[in-house]
């Protein structure tokens, strides 16, 4: 593979010749991971074991636990939402988090986030390749008529809105709060080809027919709802209906670390699923190809073909079936993450033939010595606002204000 200013210019069966750097990776060289369902902010804190099964979203939300875990610790963090500087530093640990697992484009990043278009991953609903082509919504029952009509343009007038992504029946089989949740989108001027629905765990096949019969798509997050719910959406339903499928690694309180992690729970889920059968290569496309054209992205990402943007992931090679390699992999197979041409993770041998390694700082991942660039977009001069310069100065940061952030590379 051949990169240049940024993109992919060929993608060969033979060593080329006709480049100033080339490495032999000897491993698996896949596009750039896309997670389609993240709240990265909150992927500061620690994984949390739930002391309950709950019915759905809100009583989670409401109960004492959650308060102690996230709500407390939030506003620590934040000193009651009004401390930017910090919220930076929680958002580019969590890209940071992301990045060495893989992930080169997320979902859900805090509208908050200044100069979003400077993250060290991609965002899909925010800034991204200089335009904004999604939306997002955690609740549609708070959206108030402006910004439902603010949304309905996007997607019906101006057609620039490709993916709305929203949170939806998202609670147990049995409760009809969550199925009610669903009924009342599809009777909104929302619903339609535009729409992303995340979790939609309290469905059945007629609901899944409907999402189809729209053009809606879905992200599944098995791991975060067999936690909370002690069971996950009817994905053999959604499978059966035909409806786009991608996968989302949902927080690190209820979630997977990662969305390598991730893939592992949804196999499996799926192996358990009667009736269907979904291979490797399927799991893979759900967070490459396949999430690039639910997020309205394909032109840019997702693929390994020229005229790509050159976002990459490059993984020890362990099996021999490639995407048995990817679906079988860990965050610590993961050798070198590229995005937009730029080396943000890396080998310190690889970094040293492709890159300066004095730009980059060093890192103890997994047991071993790795390189890691957090620089973009963060201010050069002491005292501006934005994200740290430097994991070291984030975990400084954060950890001052809460001693117990979570670690990424556990």
């Amino acid at each position: 593979m051949v990169v240049e200013g940024g993109q992919i210019v060929s993608v060969r069966s033979t060593k080329p010749r006709d480049v100033q750097h080339a490495i032999s990776t000897g491993g698996v060289i896949v596009p750039g991971l896309i997670d389609l369902h993240g709240h990265p902010e909150y992927n500061v804190f620690a994984a949390w074991e739930p002391p309950d099964t709950y019915i759905n979203r809100g009583q989670w939300r409401d109960s004492p636990e959650y308060g102690r875990l996230v709500k407390e610790p939030w506003r620590t963090l934040t000193s009651g939402g009004k401390s930017v500087s910090v919220k930076t530093a929680m958002t580019r640990y969590a890209e940071v988090r992301a990045a060495v697992g893989g992930v080169t484009a997320i979902q859900g990043a805090s509208q908050d986030y200044p100069n979003k278009a400077e993250a060290l991953v991609r965002n899909v609903d925010l800034l991204i390749f200089g335009t904004q082509v999604a939306r997002s919504t955690v609740d549609f029952d708070r959206l108030d008529d402006d910004a439902i009509e603010s949304i309905r343009k996007g997607i019906f007038d101006t057609q620039t809105v490709k993916a709305h992504y929203v949170h939806l029946a998202e609670g147990q089989k049995t409760n009809q709060t969550s199925v009610n949740e669903f009924v009342r989108f599809t009777n909104s001027p929302l619903f339609g080809s535009a729409t992303v629905m995340i979790h939609g765990t309290a469905l059945a096949r007629v609901h899944f027919d409907q999402l189809a019969a729209a053009g809606g798509k879905l992200v599944w997050s098995p791991q975060s709802n067999l936690r909370l719910y002690n069971e996950t959406t009817d994905i053999g339903a959604a499978l059966a209906a035909g409806v786009p499928i991608a996968l989302g690694a949902d927080w690190m309180p209820s979630g997977s670390p990662s969305l390598l992690h991730e893939l592992k729970v949804a196999r499996q889920v799926l192996e358990q699923t009667p009736g269907i059968t979904v291979n490797a290569p399927d799991l893979v496309r759900m967070v490459t190809s396949g999430a690039a054209e639910i997020a309205g992205l394909a032109d840019k990402i997702g693929t390994l073909a020229p005229g790509r943007a050159a976002d990459l992931a490059i993984l020890q090679k362990h099996l021999d079936d490639p995407y048995d390699n990817v679906v079988s992999a860990y965050p610590s197979w993961i050798d070198m993450v590229m995005v937009g041409g730029d080396i943000i993770y890396g080998r310190p041998d690889w970094v040293a033939e492709l890159s300066t390694p004095a730009d980059y700082e060093p890192v103890t991942a997994w047991g071993r010595p790795m390189l890691i660039d957090t620089r973009f977009g963060s201010p050069v001069d002491a005292g501006v606002d934005g994200p740290p310069r430097r994991l070291a100065e984030m975990r400084a940061k954060l950890i001052a204000r809460y001693p117990a952030v979570g670690p990424i590379f556990a």
